[in-house]
C-alpha cells in the first residue's frame, strides 16, 4: 500500500507541477505583426459618413442576419455596428457585442440601455477568446477589429464552439500591417484555412477605396 501511495503522491505532485507552468506561462508570441487594440475615444466611429461609406446593412443581408438571428459582433468597440445589428435582428434576437476592453463594454450597456435595445447583450472577452456562449451565433462579423488579433488561431478555436450550423463569419479589413492597422487579405484568408474554415465570397464595396475588404467564411 505504501508504495501505491507514493506512487499516486508523485503523479499528483507532477500533475500539479503541469498546471502550474500552464497557469504561469507566459503569453505565446504574436503570429505576425498586430496593432495594438485601440483603447482611445470611441466617438470618432460615429462619424455621419460612415453608414454610407460602410454600408452596414448591405455587410448584414450577405451574412444572412435578419429577423430573429443571433449575431456577434467581435471587436464591437462603443457599438456603432451593434445597435444597427439589434435593429436588423429585432427583439426575437440577440447581438452579443464583444470587446476585450471594458470601457468599451461600459459604452454598449449604457448605448443599448438609452437606444431601448434589450437584445444587445455585452460580453467581456479576452484577446484570445470572445467568451460567447456554446451553440449560439447564426453570424459574426469582425469590423476593422481582425488586424489586431496577436493568436488568431487560438481565438478562432475558441470561437467555434459558439457558431451554429451554417453561420456565417464575415472580416472587414484594410490590406496593410500593423503599422498602417490592416492585415493583407491574403493573410487572413490562409489563417482561417488553418483553422478550418473556407472563403465562399469576397467584397470590395466597404469605402471602395481599394485597400479595404469585405471577406465572408463558412466553417469547411
Amino acid at each position: 500500500m505504501r508504495q501505491y501511495s507514493r506512487f499516486f503522491s508523485a503523479l499528483l505532485l507532477a500533475v500539479s507541477s503541469i498546471i502550474l507552468q500552464a497557469q504561469t506561462a507566459p503569453d505565446p508570441a504574436p503570429s505576425r505583426p498586430t496593432s495594438t487594440p485601440y483603447k482611445g475615444d470611441l466617438s470618432i466611429f460615429e462619424y455621419p459618413e460612415r453608414d454610407a461609406r460602410l454600408q452596414p446593412q448591405r455587410i448584414l443581408t450577405l451574412l444572412g442576419v435578419h429577423s430573429g438571428s443571433s449575431i456577434a459582433d467581435i471587436g464591437a468597440g462603443g457599438g456603432w455596428l451593434t445597435v444597427r445589428a439589434a435593429q436588423r435582428v429585432g427583439l426575437d434576437g440577440v447581438v452579443f457585442a464583444e470587446d476585450i476592453n471594458p470601457q468599451a463594454i461600459d459604452a454598449i450597456q449604457d448605448r443599448a440601455k438609452r437606444e431601448h435595445l434589450p437584445q444587445v447583450r455585452a460580453v467581456l472577452g479576452n484577446p484570445d477568446d470572445p467568451k460567447l456562449p456554446a451553440n449560439s451565433i447564426d453570424a459574426v462579423v469582425m469590423l476593422k477589429a481582425y488586424h489586431e488579433i496577436a493568436h488568431p488561431q487560438l481565438l478562432l478555436q475558441n470561437l467555434i464552439p459558439a457558431l451554429r450550423s451554417g453561420a456565417k463569419l464575415g472580416i472587414i479589413d484594410r490590406n496593410g500591417n500593423a503599422g498602417n492597422h490592416g492585415v493583407d487579405e491574403a493573410i487572413v484568408i490562409r489563417e482561417l484555412g488553418k483553422a478550418g474554415f473556407r472563403n465562399v465570397a469576397r467584397y470590395d464595396f466597404t469605402k471602395a477605396d481599394g485597400e479595404d475588404y469585405f471577406l465572408v467564411f463558412e466553417q469547411q
